[in-house]
């Protein structure tokens, strides 16, 4: 069924102030999440983008790497009027969703798809952080990019507690704590390992 809409990483510094090409590599249920500010709870989604301007150098396994910087934004998986999904994909696609539209999007169409992003910084205490104001779809003339990372669909409803390769500790506890992934017994409770 797919993730149907309907009516950061720890230790680097933020990504810098500017508008980037960027390509969406990142599609990720987060699930239903209790909000601790308003304790409503909302199912949540998370939308990553690769911005190949800007790059960084890590190392995984032993070997350097200089890949993309990232930045992914949080949103409630609604297509409501007033819902930031619903202005944030209408920015993005240059135009608003039609009636048909609005009765069941599937989110993982965005998956693979370029756009122009603006990041913006907000300062927190003692802590900065890269946000995204505006997302844009690229201007005439700019030739799409392809992630260079592997791209990743997660949905708790299609793939239950088979969390894919290369999603970040970060997120697999924020999906963990969601009122569905309390419903069944991940695999690792399941079957513990032998002592």
């Amino acid at each position: 069924m797919g993730l149907i809409a309907k009516s950061g990483g720890k230790g680097f510094d933020p990504l810098p102030e500017a508008v980037y090409n960027a390509v969406c590599f990142w599609v990720i249920d987060l699930g239903t999440q209790l909000s601790t500010k308003f304790g409503t709870k909302a199912h949540k989604i998370l939308i990553g983008w690769e911005c190949p301007a800007e790059r960084i150098s890590v190392e995984k396994d032993g070997v350097k790497m200089d890949l993309p910087r990232m930045i992914s934004q949080k949103y409630t998986l609604s297509l409501n009027e007033k819902a930031n999904l619903r202005r944030d994909l209408q920015s993005w696609r240059g135009r608003v969703f039609t009636e048909q539209e609005l009765e069941g999007f599937d989110i993982k169409n965005v998956l693979g798809k370029s756009c122009m992003i603006q990041v913006i910084h907000n300062k927190s205490e003692e802590k900065t952080y890269a946000n995204i104001a505006a997302i844009m779809p690229l201007m005439k003339g700019t030739a799409p990019l392809t992630p260079e990372n592997p791209t990743v669909f997660y949905s708790i409803e299609d793939h239950g507690d088979q969390i894919p390769a290369g999603v970040p500790d970060w997120v697999r506890d924020e999906i963990k704590v969601s009122d569905e992934w309390q419903t069944f017994k991940p695999a690792e409770e399941a079957h513990p390992p032998a002592t």
